[in-house]
């Protein structure tokens, strides 16, 4: 229904309202012109009084002053109280629309439909549904503007199964829908991803004749879009005869929300140029993010000109979708000078800087790299908590999972500081986020109670929980935790099966993997993946079940990457089955490995078994892959500043005493029972007969490790991160160095979190392949 704009109403000079004889069921026109309201027939308030009848000038009325002379009790035209009704729509205010019904009920115009239908539609805005409701109900007469009212405000409440069953309902009445009632009912049915009823109410709008009007195109585009099927977008959108820029916009949106409708989006938005149609804002917004997904810089560039050539590029959507394909193509300082160029920025803009430097992290060229545009990250959302504007969900979220790749628990605790002083605790997203940063940084009980205390859980979270249970090595409360998700009713997918199949491993617990296994398949319909498959062979590896696992490999049929190889030859050298463990090094080596930890791997084996040809075939290979030296790093945070690690690193300035730690370390070490591992350092040596073993002393870890022992409080947690994995003969001594100290370690590397306490680690031994 058009709304009704706010009129001016002329005032007696008695200042009473008096009768008119005006056809109140005839509606106000969607706009009117100063030139209108001077000659509004029977939309006018007259006084008379003492038999004598004026106008007085006109002048704007709120509701209050017209509630007053209401209050009069004098006989109005019903159609006056249509402008009121329209101003406590626009004002939020309930209490007049209230007011107005009382004075409605009083004069006996409730029972004027199209009064009624203006009521209606004021309650629905003013979010009192179940009064707009029940004076639905009331009514003695509707019309399908009245049912079109109704659908419309239960669509803008969010009440969709409400306008739904009140569409059917008016259909059961024999009441024929209009194309406004159509295009509520397909966004009612696209807000509620209710594609079945959007295909019913898209045979209505053919049954009606409606497909040629452009606005049902777009509605129709835009559910279909949203439920995920394009391919019904895109045939709906092609039956649009008259496409205007919301009909292009609504495709291209959904396009860049689908990487895998990149290269369609972007021609979509070339033939709307060829059309003729000038894209907007928000047209524009959405290429930037496929030329963001393409990571198609040149192209950005040329829709940046573009904008410039319209006039929209300073508008903010445009300038942060336009900022973060900068960032995602690494060109940080140009998204920077971008962010500090801006007048006006948004929270999205903040968020986009933040997620940017995230997903940079994702996909940087190396673990310096990453750490480096976190930190940029965490600069930012520094900034913006200084700066006017307050974080949102997505901030938090942001942020907390930067925390969680870089380790930083202090910088986490503070945010989940801020979450509870400014409510977004309760947010499921951010809540989930802090479970995830918390079991990152090693800290499985303050991980346990943000989870405890949350009052809805997804499963992304029930996955989270479980999997932070099994790196922690305590696979029995991943078990009962997964147990406790089906019983909630929630359904597990196939990465909570990676889960909880990896707890089983951890906990050796064969018969329930494979009862878990089964029932993925069986029970929930889950056909197994590559990393299933490695749980169940990394259980039976850990069991020294060797040859179970090669018979399980052969019995499923599956073909093992490069790290069910790795974990095989790892297994079969720990459990001393050196011929199993040649065969499946042969295997690996077939798969031309990418890694260059597995050829650390397969040299250490071959040459503690002095298989010299072998070890020059891996160099051989290692030079045709291009790989090199492998760069130990590691990380560890100390009152908020970062300090880094190289191997045999002697740069910090108190590295004599890190050294003279870890030797006094190693000593007291040996002497309950730690026997040093000799381990193959890759080089640029050509020497293949008289390679380095053992040439490394103090791998990155344990300097890192030393610092920590060295500049924190007694008893206080040491955390570090690594950027490969650890050696054998690093965890071996970090085990001795946990309980020397009386200390807990948790180290971080590339595969797996390690918690040492009282010289044992969470990863039971197993997590050192090197």
């Amino acid at each position: 229904m058009a709304s009704v704009p706010s009129v001016a109403v002329p005032v007696a000079a008695s200042g009473f309202p008096a009768a008119g004889g005006a056809d109140s069921r005839r509606p106000p026109p969607s706009s009117v012109s100063a030139a209108d309201k001077n000659n509004w027939n029977g939309r006018s308030i007259q006084a008379a009084q003492n038999g004598s009848t004026m106008e007085a000038p006109l002048r704007p009325l709120d509701v209050g002053e017209a509630m007053a002379m209401l209050r009069e009790g004098k006989t109005v035209q019903s159609a006056m109280y249509v402008p009121l009704l329209h101003v406590c729509v626009e004002t939020g205010s309930l209490g007049g629309a209230r007011a107005l019904h009382g004075h409605m009920v009083k004069t006996g115009t409730s029972a004027d439909m199209f009064v009624a239908t203006s009521l209606v539609n004021a309650y629905m805005r003013c979010g009192a549904s179940q009064d707009a409701r029940s004076l639905f109900d009331q009514m003695p007469e509707k019309n399908v503007v009245t049912w079109t009212a109704l659908i419309t405000g239960y669509t803008v409440n969010s009440q969709l199964l409400e306008a739904l069953e009140v569409f059917v309902e008016m259909l059961e009445a024999g009441r024929y829908p209009s194309h406004y009632t159509l295009g509520a009912m397909l966004n009612a049915c696209s807000a509620s991803n209710n594609a079945d009823l959007g295909s019913q109410v898209h045979g209505y709008t053919i049954k009606y004749r409606a497909l040629s009007i452009t606005s049902i195109g777009n509605s129709l585009c835009r559910m279909y879009a949203k439920s995920g099927s394009l391919e019904s977008a895109m045939r709906a959108f092609r039956m649009v005869p008259d496409k205007n820029v919301i009909t292009w916009t609504t495709m291209i949106s959904a396009c860049a929300e689908d990487e895998n409708y990149t290269e369609l989006g972007l021609t979509l938005f070339l033939d709307m140029l060829m059309d003729g149609v000038l894209p907007n804002e928000f047209t524009l917004t959405s290429v930037m993010s496929l030329c963001g997904t393409r990571l198609d810089l040149n192209l950005g560039k040329q829709v940046q000109a573009f904008c410039f050539k319209i006039g929209c590029q300073t508008n903010i959507p445009v300038k942060n979708s336009t900022m973060y394909l900068y960032l995602r193509k690494g060109e940080t300082d140009e998204a920077m000078r971008f962010f500090e160029e801006m007048d006006d920025v948004s929270i999205i803009t903040w968020n986009a800087m933040i997620s940017g430097y995230a997903q940079i992290m994702e996909t940087a060229k190396d673990d310096l790299h990453a750490r480096s545009r976190g930190f940029q990250a965490l600069k930012v959302f520094r900034n913006l908590k200084r700066s006017a504007m307050k974080p949102d969900l997505f901030t938090f979220s942001s942020i907390l999972s930067v925390c969680s790749s870089m380790m930083a628990l202090e910088q986490g605790e503070q945010i989940h500081a801020q979450t509870i002083k400014t409510g977004f605790l309760s947010d499921v997203v951010v809540n989930s986020a802090l479970v995830n940063m918390y079991n990152k940084c090693g800290c499985i009980e303050d991980a346990t109670k943000a989870f405890v205390e949350m009052s809805i859980r997804t499963l992304v979270t029930w996955t989270s929980m479980i999997s932070g249970y099994s790196q922690h090595g305590r696979p029995q409360e991943a078990i009962q935790l997964f147990e406790d998700m089906r019983f909630a009713g929630v359904r597990p997918n196939e990465i909570t099966f990676v889960c909880v199949l990896s707890a089983c491993s951890y906990a050796g617990l064969a018969e329930k993997a494979e009862h878990y296994f089964d029932m993925m398949k069986e029970e929930y319909k889950i056909e197994p993946i590559v990393d299933h498959y490695g749980c169940m062979v990394d259980m039976f590896v850990r069991l020294g079940r060797l040859d179970d696992a090669f018979a399980f490999i052969r019995r499923t049929g599956f073909e093992p990457n490069e790290a069910i190889w790795s974990s095989l030859v790892a297994g079969c050298r720990s459990h001393g089955n050196m011929e199993l463990a040649f065969y499946a090094a042969d295997r690996l080596i077939e798969l031309r490995p990418k890694g260059i930890e597995t050829y650390v791997l397969l040299l250490n084996m071959y040459i503690s078994n002095e298989r010299w040809h072998d070890v020059a075939r891996v160099r051989k290979l290692m030079k045709q892959e291009g790989l090199g030296v492998l760069m130990d790093r590691s990380w560890i945070t100390i009152k908020d500043k970062v300090y880094f690690f190289k191997a045999n690193d002697k740069t910090h300035e108190l590295s004599d005493e890190l050294y003279q730690l870890l030797e006094n370390l190693l000593e007291k070490a040996k002497t309950i029972g730690y026997e040093p591992y000799q381990s193959a350092e890759l080089s640029d040596s050509e020497d293949d007969k008289k390679p380095p073993a053992g040439s490394v002393r103090h791998h990155s870890e344990r300097l890192a490790v030393a610092l920590g022992l060295l500049q924190t409080p007694p008893g206080a947690t040491v955390r570090v991160t690594k950027n490969i994995t650890m050696c054998r003969d690093c965890h071996s001594s970090i085990k001795f160095f946990s309980l020397l100290a009386n200390r807990e370690i948790v180290v971080r590397d590339s595969k797996r979190l390690h918690k040492f306490k009282d010289g044992r680690c969470s990863c039971g031994d197993f997590g050192a392949l090197l």
